[in-house]
């Protein structure tokens, strides 16, 4: 069984796909695991630490072949809202709940769930159901597909970081309230 040993994120690999693996979200953020490739081969998706696979992006096999992972269509729940500001809240809500959530175009995405969707209502969006791909904001701190690529180079700061058992800070410099 041939094995996936290297992820590269759409846009980083060039080399032709030998085949094509279509996977929905939650089996696109592995380390290790089966994959059925389209053609129907398996392959031992063997990576060095988990990482969020998106719709594009190349696994490098043992043989330096390739395979293009394919975001699958999944049920999703489409947020729609009157207004930009309208829509903030309603993402707002969401994110204060940790709820996967996707923006594209304007309209907010979530898997679906009958509670989540009638808080959405309540607020005043309207929801719809569609079959298309998920990819959920990472967030924040996950980095993974925000930084794709390593950085060689030292992060020196023009202040410094006191850290006591009760993590305060303190800074050489002023910061200003913006």
């Amino acid at each position: 069984m041939r094995r996936a040993v290297s992820h590269f994120p759409a846009g980083h690999w060039t080399a032709p796909a030998a085949g094509t693996v279509t996977l929905d979200f939650d089996a696109r953020h592995r380390r290790r695991t089966l994959l059925h490739t389209d053609a129907g081969e398996d392959l031992l998706l063997d990576l060095e630490r988990a990482v969020a696979m998106g719709d594009g992006d190349g696994l490098q096999l043992d043989d330096g072949s390739w395979i293009r992972v394919i975001a699958a269509l999944e049920r999703v729940v489409e947020i729609a809202c009157a207004s930009p500001a309208e829509l903030v809240r309603v993402a707002w809500h969401l994110g204060n709940r940790h709820v996967p959530t996707q923006l594209c175009d304007g309209v907010l995405s979530i898997r679906p769930d009958a509670v989540l969707e009638r808080m959405v209502r309540d607020l005043g969006a309207e929801t719809r159901f569609a079959d298309r791909p998920f990819q959920p904001e990472s967030g924040a701190y996950a980095g993974q597909r925000a930084h794709a690529h390593h950085h060689d180079h030292d992060h020196d700061h023009e202040h410094e970081h006191e850290h006591g058992h009760g993590n305060h800070h303190h800074h050489d410099r002023a910061h200003h309230d913006h």
